[in-house]
């Protein structure tokens, strides 16, 4: 297994690519900021982002990029419990990292004020794309999670997608995008919320909350259910459910 500490700058520089060039997307857009953008742009961005990064570094961290997904992977016994906490800091802090360069270009722009933008964070109610409620927000953000969750479990478990799996992978993350981008500005991922907020402040810090919840509760559903339909594959757990295998 490759080192930790290896591991870990790995997943700090893919999640600071994916919140980079995702969130750049939007930020560094002059038609955005001056007459909206549209969520298809953004989408495609976070979709492209993660599948190159996840063809540079998979091999190497199995390119997580994301607390929901470490947390998932960690429920379903497909990663180790000890270095889940190390992976959720590296991710947040290379989001931060992301965040952070892009306040530095943005402040390039002529009338560009951090204050007065909302700088692609995520939010609800009157800070949400489409003014979508709380209850709408929090279903999205879980639905969404636990499918792009257990998407990237199932894919990870089939050495015959090995090629194709970051593509796999990524095109779910663009579908995902899509539906949650008018509702919350699309989250699915807390260290990406979490940047963003940092820089933000005020309301995006208290909605926060929001975009951890929702993101690490789908991954830990997706996680025992991955676990579950494991379990309930497996030729010797049939076998004996059958009647079929010898009782010790």
């Amino acid at each position: 297994m490759v080192a930790l500490g290896k591991r870990l700058w790995v997943e700090g520089v893919g999640t600071a690519w994916i919140v980079f060039i995702g969130c750049g997307s939007s930020v560094l857009d002059t038609r955005a900021a001056l007459q909206g953008y549209g969520g298809l742009e953004m989408s495609i961005a976070f979709g492209l982002a993660f599948i190159t990064a996840s063809y540079a570094f998979g091999k190497t961290s199995g390119a997580h990029f994301n607390p929901a997904v470490t947390v998932g992977f960690t429920v379903a016994q497909r990663f180790p419990v000890k270095d889940l906490l190390p992976y959720i800091v590296a991710q947040t802090l290379g989001a931060i990292a992301a965040a952070a360069l892009l306040v530095y270009i943005a402040s390039g722009r002529p009338g560009f004020e951090l204050g007065a933008s909302e700088f692609a964070a995520n939010g609800f109610g009157a800070h949400s794309p489409a003014d979508y409620q709380l209850h709408s927000a929090l279903v999205v953000e879980f639905v969404l999670s636990f499918a792009f969750v257990m998407a990237s479990l199932s894919i990870a478990g089939r050495a015959k997608m090995a090629s194709l799996g970051p593509l796999v992978v990524g095109t779910c993350l663009t579908l995902v995008y899509l539906v949650s981008i008018p509702v919350t500005n699309g989250s699915i991922n807390p260290a990406r919320s979490t940047a963003q907020a940092l820089f933000v402040g005020n309301w995006a810090l208290d909605q926060l909350w929001l975009f951890w919840a929702a993101p690490l509760s789908g991954g830990v559903a997706a996680g025992v259910l991955f676990s579950f339909l494991k379990e309930s594959a497996d030729p010797a757990r049939v076998a004996l459910a059958d009647g079929q295998g010898d009782v010790a």
